[in-house]
């Protein structure tokens, strides 16, 4: 049998711990070999490929990012995509796909699956806003990268007598800046599920500075405030999903907190920075098991599945469970962050 991987989408720490996981054990339980399409779905539609076997995954459990490359491309906005795929997986003898990504990766494979391509899935991101698995990996390092930064964040604003906004990705989902900031002792944390009140944060930025202490509030890029108004800069431009570029929340929040309050602030952008380099021993550990039980459930010829964290097992689910709708912050796991706030 002869089984393809892809990852797509952005990069994420621990991708190359679920290939080497795949290659491992396919090869060495199920004499199996393997094809890397390069840099997701691209890699197929226009017949990229490189070798992947047991030499090419020694040493890159510790490495971020991805050997197979990745890409934002969608086969279904492509004329002729699909049968372009399916020619490409028929003229390397592919027998079944795995699919390494995040929403918009595995919203294609729910598609080509729907399509009777033999394709499993493995969910990847940092927001950890998939649906049907309790963390993706990659969540853990960039939530540890942010605290860090938060941590020596707290030092400097002290030393200066500022508020420093610390700028965190999170589109949709807060679940980094949730995390971070509780773990950071992050005195205010804004997330796109809740909208917020500027005047609000300005009073608890008033009360955080009536201490010894100096504020640090931890903002997902993709918070909005509750009177309305764009605070998030978008380029304008969308990519292959539909999807805007945000940013910039960080500068703006602090420019109205300085002039509001009279208090210097700053704003730091973490940006990708989050989803770069070694992963966690965690994410290591969660993506290695994601790439076992993936390349299981190809054996098993389950496929239209996913692999998912439920607990600590991993089961499979539909593919649709985990790109039918975002797994999104409750507001009562907001209500608790809140009692630290100021």
């Amino acid at each position: 049998m002869r089984v393809g991987v892809l990852t797509g989408g952005g990069d994420c720490p621990g991708l190359n711990a679920v290939i080497r996981g795949v290659v491992r054990k396919g090869v060495k339980t199920y004499g199996y070999e393997f094809v890397g399409f390069r840099d997701g779905w691209r890699g197929p539609l226009e017949n990229v490929t490189m070798p992947l076997g047991v030499d090419q995954v020694r040493g890159i459990l510790p490495r971020g990012g991805t050997i197979l490359g990745s890409s934002r491309t969608n086969p279904f906005k492509i004329d002729g995509g699909v049968e372009k795929i399916k020619d490409s997986l028929a003229a390397n003898g592919v027998d079944a796909l795995i699919a390494i990504g995040g929403e918009d990766t595995l919203g294609v494979a729910t598609k080509l699956a729907d399509l009777g391509v033999n394709v499993v899935g493995v969910p990847k991101t940092i927001d950890n806003d998939l649906s049907g698995t309790d963390f993706t990996f990659g969540f853990d390092t960039a939530v540890n990268i942010a605290m860090e930064a938060i941590d020596r964040l707290h030092t400097t604003a002290e030393s200066h007598h500022r508020v420093l906004v610390v700028e965190v990705m999170g589109r949709h989902a807060g679940w980094i800046a949730l995390h971070a900031g509780l773990a950071g002792g992050a005195n205010v944390v804004l997330i796109p599920e809740q909208p917020f009140d500027i005047e609000k944060v300005c009073a608890l930025v008033e009360s955080r500075f009536e201490t010894r202490y100096s504020p640090i509030i931890v903002v997902s890029e993709g918070a909005v405030p509750a009177e309305g108004g764009d605070m998030t800069l978008q380029s304008g431009e969308l990519d292959a999903f539909g999807h805007v570029r945000l940013g910039g929340i960080g500068d703006r929040l602090a420019s109205e907190i300085e002039h509001r309050t009279g208090k210097e602030a700053r704003a730091v952008v973490l940006g990708h920075v989050q989803r770069g380099g070694t992963p966690t021993a965690f994410d290591r550990w969660l993506a290695t098991r994601f790439g076992l039980q993936a390349i299981t459930a190809v054996h098993d010829k389950d496929y239209g599945k996913m692999v998912a964290l439920r607990g600590t097992e991993i089961v499979r689910v539909p593919l649709i469970e985990g790109t039918g709708e975002l797994k999104l912050v409750s507001p009562e796991e907001y209500a608790e962050a809140e009692v630290f706030f100021g």
